[in-house]
């Protein structure tokens, strides 16, 4: 429903509490059959409301109401206040002009309802400037001084999250270490490399081929070790590359010798070597350690 600037004003007033009293029993009336202006004042209300917040409750002190009570003890009674009558003035019949008792009333009450609206409105621009003034007031307290609001307006504290990127350290040079497997007597079938700071091997297939259905399977065998420990089937193509010693100890490693089974296609399917070793080997040290910064 669409309303007048009247009807927008008198919601205003009514929130601000401005309205005598037969005005606000029109408001009233009005709210209990009218939903949507019920609505427009409820509106009124929340914009109005922010200038209650601004201000805290202050409690007077004990001596303004000694200070009230003795000065309404202590006022007598006041005489009525009369106004002198005014003396009757004549007009001469010439000068008095040919208006209607009806059209005088009209134009009265014309007088009062246009009063009423410009003070309506006065009290609506008021309230508005002091909402903006307000509004004003809690964005400045909040970005400079956000403790001094209450505890529904103080502003929320934003984290941010930075992230700091630091230079990947350089990875230090490593000992490096090498394993020519090979039958006894025989040229070399594979090369295994091992890298001493990350444990992870590379074995080269030099001269060495399956047989049909079958996979060459690489193994550690070791004196700490109760049995040889798989440690992957050998690729068809020329490197294969794993990370599997890295569950072992450097003594272990170093110390061990390293066989290849022919097993069936697909490697052991038990975890245990099916045949003797063809090629084995132990590791050698190619390029050692760098050697600790003198202090």
């Amino acid at each position: 429903m669409a309303y007048s600037e009247d009807h927008i004003a008198l919601a205003a007033e009514y929130a601000l509490g401005t309205l005598d009293a037969e005005e606000r029993a029109q408001v009233e009336a009005m709210m209990s059959v009218d939903k949507d202006f019920t609505a427009m004042v409820d509106a009124w209300e929340q914009k109005l409301g922010v200038l209650n917040q601004m201000v805290g409750l202050v409690e007077p002190r004990p001596i303004v109401w000694e200070n009230i009570k003795a000065a309404i003890g202590h006022s007598g009674a006041q005489a009525p206040l009369v106004l002198p009558e005014a003396a009757p003035v004549a007009v001469p019949e010439t000068a008095q002009p040919d208006v209607s008792a009806a059209q005088i009333a009209v134009d009265h009450a014309n007088v009062v309802l246009l009063s009423g609206r410009v003070r309506r409105w006065r009290t609506v621009a008021t309230a508005m400037s002091a909402i903006a003034a307000a509004l004003v007031a809690l964005f400045t307290i909040g970005l400079y001084q956000p403790d001094l609001l209450p505890d529904g307006l103080r502003p929320k504290p934003r984290t941010q999250v930075v992230e700091v990127k630091t230079p990947a350290a350089a990875v230090a040079a490593s000992a490096q270490y090498v394993a020519v497997l090979q039958k006894q007597g025989g040229g070399p079938a594979f090369i295994l490399t091992v890298d001493g700071a990350t444990r992870n091997f590379t074995i080269r297939k030099v001269d060495a081929v399956p047989e049909a259905g079958k996979s060459f399977e690489l193994w550690l065998i070791s004196d700490k070790l109760p049995n040889p420990r798989s440690l992957g089937v050998i690729g068809n193509g020329d490197f294969t590359a794993r990370p599997v010693l890295s569950s072992y100890d450097a003594d272990t490693i170093n110390a061990a010798t390293y066989a290849i089974t022919v097993e069936q296609a697909g490697g052991s399917p038990d975890g245990s070597p099916h045949s003797t070793p063809v090629f084995t080997g132990k590791l050698v040290e190619t390029v050692p350690p760098p050697a600790a910064p003198a202090h």
